[in-house]
């Protein structure tokens, strides 16, 4: 099992036994937590989510994503984001669909090109990356969450496996989804009266 997989899934089971804020989660998992909490927060976009949550979880995303643009290896949250907690059922439903995200990452993530996956201006490149698609994932754009997610989730991957070359993938992957963002968001904005009745 890759360390992404094992140590997501024991955050998860942890979290959804003993409830933990993110500042909480932070502290326990140092410098890997940058990529272990960037993967959590985002996780939830890809299934069915509740009302509220994309603002504290987006937001916990930028924040993070900004500082690793800054090149720093030491986590920070504000006091309002670092204290936000996942409600138990809301855990238990991300590790009841966890297996189908965990099956297709064990399939497509390694260590490869290694020097790449550790160098420092990749750390700064991949971090500037992920702000832009946390920006794309909080924005109002409707039934958008789940595509800037993916390229997230590939990121916190590749850094945690020290995959090189799914960073490149994910570099090309962040320019893909972008254009697909860009061109719902435009499209919609065409239709008369769509975005009105959607806000």
């Amino acid at each position: 099992m890759l360390r992404f997989s094992h140590d997501i899934k024991l955050l998860l089971e942890k979290l959804a036994s003993q409830p933990l804020t993110i500042g909480e989660i932070l502290a326990e998992t140092s410098e890997r937590g940058f990529s272990l909490v960037i993967a959590l927060l985002v996780l939830p976009f890809l299934f069915p989510m509740p009302p509220g949550f994309t603002g504290p979880l987006g937001s916990g995303c930028l924040l993070l994503s900004l500082q690793m643009a800054l090149g720093k290896r030491s986590p920070w949250l504000p006091k309002k984001v670092a204290k936000f907690q996942f409600p138990r059922r809301f855990i238990l439903q991300i590790l009841q669909n966890l297996r189908r995200v965990t099956r297709i990452v064990e399939k497509v993530a390694r260590p490869r090109w290694t020097a790449l996956a550790q160098s420092h201006i990749a750390w700064q490149i991949n971090g500037v990356c992920i702000s832009w698609l946390a920006i794309l994932l909080i924005s109002p754009i409707p039934f958008t969450n789940p595509i800037p997610t993916v390229g997230i989730l590939l990121f916190a991957v590749a850094t945690l496996e020290s995959d090189g070359l799914l960073m490149c993938v994910s570099y090309v992957l962040t320019a893909l989804i972008t254009l697909i963002v860009v061109s719902i968001g435009y499209t919609l904005w065409q239709v008369p009266n769509f975005l009105p009745n959607v806000f």
